[in-house]
């Protein structure tokens, strides 16, 4: 019996300039919100897209908590810059994208060809540094999915994480990273776009 040969990949079809347009060239900031709801299977969906980009090893050490009701924002309140209060209060939802300090413990799973575990035990440096790099990925990650799946995104680092660590993680397991408002965003009171640098000025090509 002869072995079946794969054919060659094909070559990866570009997104449409909308879908581009929606998760890039039109998608912005917000800070005001329409009153209407997320699901939370949309959040889930979300989390389940993101969780597919790559990360050190496999690591995947960011977590996400989401806060859908008034009560769990008004815990969050406290840790806010002023300037952030009031649309982090409106937003339908709200993600603390945090990275976990034991996230090595479960390379056994996630990466299984390797004792990855060894590379960080004991090593309380390079787990930070490495959590907190690859959670910002997955942050960053879960922003395009987000976007993606039409929601709009404000992503925020005004507030004391000491303030949130001690509200919402006080085993210490876990660390906030970021925050990120999330819902239907109201168009109408955005703010004209800042520039980007050119091509130029922040790249090269060697």
């Amino acid at each position: 019996m002869s072995e079946t040969v794969a054919s060659p990949a094909q070559p990866k079809t570009p997104l449409s300039d909308a879908a581009l347009d929606q998760i890039f060239r039109q998608a912005r900031t917000h800070n005001a919100w329409l009153p209407k709801p997320v699901p939370a299977a949309l959040l889930r969906q979300a989390y389940e897209l993101a969780s597919l980009g790559p990360t050190s090893a496999n690591g995947s050490p960011a977590r996400f908590v989401f806060l859908t009701t008034t009560q769990a924002k008004e815990r969050l309140r406290p840790a806010l810059s002023p300037n952030n209060v009031e649309k982090t209060m409106a937003a339908p939802a709200v993600a603390i994208i945090a990275w976990d300090t034991e996230f090595h413990e479960k390379f056994p799973r996630l990466f299984p060809h390797a004792d990855a575990r060894s590379w960080f035990v004991g090593k309380p440096a390079l787990i930070e540094e490495t959590a907190f790099r690859n959670s910002s990925l997955q942050g960053a990650y879960f922003i395009i999915a987000a976007r993606a799946l039409g929601l709009d995104c404000g992503p925020m680092s005004g507030f004391d994480a000491a303030k949130v660590n001690a509200e919402f993680f006080p085993d210490g397991k876990w660390k906030a990273n970021f925050l990120c408002n999330l819902g239907y965003g109201d168009s109408t009171k955005l703010f004209p776009r800042n520039p980007r640098l050119p091509f130029e000025e922040a790249a090269q090509i060697l």
